[in-house]
């Protein structure tokens, strides 16, 4: 038997905002949310900004670090680039929690073999 005088209760609790990928604009589950430095922490940088697993790693598949602190430090200079472009457009249609792996470029491969 219900009691007359009962009060609803609120919840507190409010769910936070998702969070969003500044390269892909998907939203960014927990598992699979990295850290990137803007500027590389090897470079001075100490900024980060939450992405996608998939697209941190798409761009350090394609960009040396040093290409990053001088050229590719913003979400809008990354964007630019061709390459990453085709990638954003692939990876935007896939869900949120999509997965798969970034091959280094040959570029990226081939500067560090030379080493």
């Amino acid at each position: 038997m219900p009691r007359k005088n009962r009060i609803e209760i609120k919840s507190w609790y409010e769910k936070p905002e998702p969070e969003i990928c500044p390269l892909c604009g998907r939203e960014i589950p927990e598992s699979q949310s990295d850290a990137h430095h803007w500027v590389p922490k090897s470079r001075g940088g100490k900024e980060t900004q939450n992405l996608h697993r998939i697209c941190h790693r798409q761009i350090h598949a394609l960009f040396t670090e040093t290409e990053l602190a001088r050229d590719y430090s913003t979400p809008g200079a990354i964007l630019a680039h061709p390459d990453i472009r085709a990638f954003v457009d692939w990876v935007k249609k896939k869900p949120p929690d999509f997965t798969d792996s970034a091959r280094k470029s040959r570029r990226i491969r081939k500067d560090r073999d030379s080493r």
